[in-house]
Order: structure tokens, then sequence, then C-alpha cells
């Protein structure tokens, strides 16, 4: 994934992580200027669902806006032996499992 959010901000004419923290508390994100500048400076290993639609809401902009799928990198393309089951040309067919296949029920 690609991250935009400099691009998003650019497009509401912020160009400094603090002009952005400002732009976050007016819609009532009020995350600390270090996280702001953790989004600001790179690509985050995580957002929160609530926190990125509070972004959007700031930037006036769209998930899709912030998020942009990126092709995979060669090393990261399935080979043959990563293939998922049913590819290949190759027919799957079901096992069926001793004792009749019957499952018990996840844990509520």
């Amino acid at each position: 994934m690609k991250w935009n959010l400099r691009w998003a901000a650019a497009r509401r004419d912020i160009w400094r992580p603090s002009d952005l923290l400002t732009a976050f508390e007016d819609v009532g994100f009020t995350p600390s200027l270090s996280k702001v500048a953790a989004l600001w400076s790179g690509k985050p290993i995580s957002v929160r669902l609530d926190d990125l639609d509070k972004i959007c809401a700031a930037l006036g902009c769209a998930v899709g806006d912030l998020l942009e799928a990126e092709p995979l990198a060669a090393s990261e393309e399935p080979g043959p032996e990563r293939q998922a089951a049913g590819q290949g040309g190759k027919a799957v067919r079901p096992v069926s499992r001793r004792g009749g296949g019957h499952r018990s029920l996840p844990p509520n």
C-alpha cells in the first residue's frame, strides 16, 4: 500500500505536521504532535479505522485518496509453490475426514 497523506494534505494547502494537527483538532481528532509527525513522515505500519475516518474528515477526502494499492514486488508474487488451491489448472476436490467430518463450533 502507498500512503498518500502528504498528497491529500497538500490539496488542502497543508504543508506541515503542525498545520495538519490543527485541521485534525477542527474535527475533534486530538492525536499528539509526535503521532501526527509519524503519520506525516512515512508509511505507518497500522492505522486505526476510526482514526482513518477522522483523518478523511479533516482533509475532506476519501480513504482511497490516502491509501493506494501497489502491485506486489517480484519477490512477493505467488510462485507455483505458493498458489492457492484450485489455481494452476488443476481440479481440487474436497477430502473427506474420518469420523463423519463434523467440526465443533468455535467458542462464543
